[in-house]
């Protein structure tokens, strides 16, 4: 059935993506250009983006504000074992790509992290001098080979993002997620659906525990806090799709940990 819903949504945002095959560098850059990148649906996008807001007030703020204050060593350990983890998407976007120097080494490094690291918790590759490229998703692999973004469009809790990215994303759940693969789409008897769920909701608490002052001072000093986030989304995902490679007006910033006040 999972499939099934799947495919459907599959198609419904293939329909409204600009495809043009092309590795061409400022025609990447050009069709990722905030600017050029359309509001098909903002009603339905400021609706979401409402019950967004009203879910961080209620659960993940509360929470992020707990998590925020506990002990640095714990925090810097569940971030490197979620960064650790993310690996398993980002390796074979390296290879998609034909990104193998990068996908070999965030191999070694999810290797030695995975087993002398304990399970990521310590970050030995970057102690031995292994250090870590840009994480890489479907949405990005699909940039990179002419997909253009489509209209914008914000997630019930997921938050922002495109068509294009949301249809990459999809392609975890459809085989292309190792960790889904092991823990929900197979029964184990090591691992289960909630290992995979408790590591998402993790992720998204460890990103808003370290966001949590630049998310409070973008909502108070923004006039449209929608249009904000928006355009940060954007100029981030830009940034991330270039690999840096071609300098753009953004936020110099790997994961939204720094944003500017």
């Amino acid at each position: 059935m999972l499939k099934k819903i799947a495919l459907i949504i599959f198609t419904t945002f293939a329909l409204t993506l600009n495809v043009h095959a092309s590795s061409d560098g400022e025609l990447v850059l050009k069709k990722n250009d905030p600017t050029e990148i359309k509001e098909c649906w903002e009603g339905f996008n400021r609706a979401t983006f409402a019950l967004n807001q009203g879910l961080d007030k209620i659960i993940f703020k509360p929470v992020a504000s707990v998590y925020k204050n506990l002990p640095i060593p714990l925090k810097s350990g569940v971030s490197n074992s979620l960064d650790n983890l993310s690996n398993v998407v980002t390796i074979p976007n390296n290879l998609l790509q034909g990104e193998f120097r990068k996908a070999g080494v965030n191999t070694g490094r999810f290797i030695i992290n995975t087993t002398i690291g304990i399970l990521g918790i310590i970050d030995v590759a970057t102690l031995i001098g292994l250090d870590e490229y840009e994480k890489e998703d479907y949405g990005q692999t699909l940039a990179v080979h002419g997909v253009g973004p489509g209209c914008y469009i914000v997630l019930p809790v997921l938050g922002p993002s495109t068509a294009r990215d949301t249809l990459g994303s999809l392609a975890n759940f459809m085989g292309g997620d190792a960790w889904y693969n092991v823990t929900v789409n197979n029964d184990t008897q090591y691992f289960s659906d909630f290992d995979y769920y408790a590591s998402r909701v993790t992720a998204g608490v460890d990103f808003r525990a370290k966001n949590f002052s630049s998310i409070e001072n973008l909502e108070t000093n923004s006039i449209d806090f929608y249009a904000s986030v928006k355009s940060l989304y954007l100029q981030d995902r830009q940034q991330k799709i270039l690999n840096a490679k071609i300098i753009v007006d953004t936020q110099n910033d790997s994961d939204w940990e720094e944003i500017e006040n």
